[in-house]
């Protein structure tokens, strides 16, 4: 890794980002117009601490994980995240590998749904990010690590979780997690990333040994079209929970709304300012 090239790249870039142009609002004087450190640290989320060491070429062999958040914050366009993957010693993402990366038209859908809660996965089920409002609404993400940010082993080790589900509403959800981590695999057979992961759960979790050997197609019925969320503040919230899978990126974008006028509408409103005061406090 060539350690102090990678770090006065990132404060570059760095410095060229406008907190308009990744929806963070002006407020208070600042010496720059670019991003500070600790907004930059928050949306790629790692620690500001770490952050610093990083720009001042003091720590070493940055993991691909958080080279693409770097990238992903800075918004940077392909050339100069592949230079970033180099700086950092790896080798950027081809054709064979899971994509994890979130195109400028895709964060440009994602900046108009700031005020929505939406999630992304990869291909894999493997949480890329979620917005403020996801995290009001289902709990704090940022937090999570490795295996835990994957939505197939949360909901096969049946993770705490805020949803509030049917044995046989669960029990077709993980069928079909399963049956599409099954297809993904078979799209990225090069993948070490997904064969680790296939092999993390068949170690960890009985139940996926058993789906993933029976080979069960996916299920016709989608269980978790309607969600109700056990809110800790505000109570049951029912809402329409709609994927949309973006073909080229082979990503996953949740996002969850409520019929306007309605109490779960009024209750979803209120969790998400609930949630986000006490983000920022």
């Amino acid at each position: 890794m060539q350690t102090w090239e990678f770090g006065q790249a990132v404060r570059r870039w760095r410095d060229r980002v406008s907190p308009e142009t990744v929806g963070l609002p002006l407020g208070g004087r600042r010496r720059a117009t670019g991003l500070r450190r600790e907004e930059l640290s928050a949306l790629a989320g790692i620690s500001t601490d770490y952050l610093t060491r990083l720009e001042q070429g003091r720590s070493t062999s940055p993991s691909a994980q958080v080279v693409e958040s770097l990238a992903r914050a800075l918004r940077l366009p392909d050339e100069e995240r592949g230079l970033l993957y180099r700086l950092a010693g790896h080798a950027a993402p081809g054709p064979d590998v899971v994509p994890t990366r979130i195109s400028a038209s895709v964060q440009r859908l994602l900046d108009r749904l700031a005020h929505t809660p939406v999630v992304v996965y990869d291909a894999t089920w493997t949480l890329i990010v979620a917005n403020a409002p996801y995290d009001a609404l289902m709990g704090e993400t940022s937090l999570r690590r490795g295996i835990e940010r994957n939505g197939v082993w949360r909901n096969l080790l049946d993770v705490d979780s805020r949803v509030i589900q049917s044995e046989a509403e669960h029990a077709l959800l993980q069928r079909g997690l399963v049956a599409d981590l099954r297809m993904t695999a078979s799209r990225y057979p090069a993948d070490r990333g997904v064969k680790r992961l296939i092999a993390e759960l068949r170690a960890q979790s009985p139940r996926f040994v058993e789906l993933w050997d029976l080979g069960d197609p996916m299920p016709r019925q989608d269980p978790a079209r309607r969600k109700t969320i056990d809110h800790p503040s505000v109570g049951h919230i029912t809402l329409d929970c709609d994927t949309l899978v973006v073909a080229a990126d082979d990503l996953r974008i949740m996002v969850y709304t409520a019929e306007p006028g309605t109490e779960d509408a009024e209750r979803l409103a209120l969790a998400i300012v609930l949630g986000t005061q006490s983000l920022v406090e």
